[in-house]
């Protein structure tokens, strides 16, 4: 093949992948600053707690999200209809985690199952080289690099109850956040390389206190449910960041100033 000739399907590939990147980039912006229907937003009004909290400014950035939310994001109904009720309550928590962000996404995977209610799947367990399998009963889970798993019962549940700590929409997404860095650890891609250091200072030591809080009976912001490991963890004190946010200052300041400069908001303060 002539070497003018290579040249150019060169130039013509890489000029059509251009534009193909325009159009998605425009097609976002546009979906981004779609307004949402007087019926959304009241749904999320009626379903979503975290919403009326919302300054006006953080709700027109929500409103952007759940637009890109809903557009890139398949819900598959496990024995329950999807409804618009349905994927406007979980596309509203989740896109809380999103607001002030460097991302306006969550990349990485497409699929949300839902179940009507806590639903059954068998666990693993090893000790030593013996395994067993028990069913577990769950409310929500994340698969690494793949779908996200809800109960529709306890993610409602959560959801209209601001001010108990338990939100399985923003626990399960918090793992998607957590996981872009490559793994599932309990460290999310920071915003500068300055930060992990007092980020990882910070949250080893909260990880250890709560598990001393939580043997003694004396612990009130976070679930005990974050002892498990850092994941769980993290994705346990991000639920109580934006449900316990007063609490969390109060009490828990370190850990609450390393999870507002992570996500860049102030719940407290709304």
């Amino acid at each position: 093949m002539p070497i003018y000739i290579l040249f150019t399907i060169i130039i013509a590939v890489c000029l059509a992948w251009y534009i193909r990147k325009r159009l998605i980039a425009n097609k976002r912006s546009q979906l981004f600053d779609t307004p949402l229907s007087a019926n959304w937003i009241s749904l999320l009004e009626d379903n979503v707690s975290l919403y009326k909290r919302l300054p006006h400014t953080l709700k027109t950035q929500l409103h952007g999200c759940i637009q890109l939310f809903l557009h890139e994001k398949e819900f598959i109904g496990r024995g329950i209809e999807i409804t618009q009720q349905i994927r406007l309550t979980i596309a509203g928590n989740a896109c809380m985690l999103l607001l002030q962000g460097q991302k306006r996404s969550f990349p990485g995977f497409t699929s949300i199952l839902v179940y009507p209610d806590t639903y059954v799947a068998k666990q693993i367990n090893h000790d030593g080289s013996l395994e067993s399998i028990e069913n577990s009963h769950r409310a929500g889970e994340s698969w690494f690099r793949g779908p996200i798993v809800l109960s529709w019962g306890d993610t409602l549940r959560g959801s209209v109850n601001a001010k108990d700590g338990h939100n399985v929409v923003i626990h399960e997404f918090a793992h998607k956040l957590d996981e872009q860095s490559g793994s599932m650890d309990g460290l999310p891609v920071l915003r500068e390389n300055a930060h992990y250091s007092d980020w990882a200072s910070v949250l080893n030591e909260e990880f250890a206190s709560l598990k001393y809080r939580s043997q003694r009976g004396k612990n009130s912001v976070m679930d005990e449910y974050g002892t498990i490991s850092p994941p769980e963890f993290f994705a346990v004190a991000t639920e109580s960041f934006f449900e316990k946010s007063k609490q969390m200052k109060k009490k828990l300041p370190e850990l609450y100033e390393q999870l507002s400069r992570f996500y860049n908001i102030d719940p407290a303060g709304w």
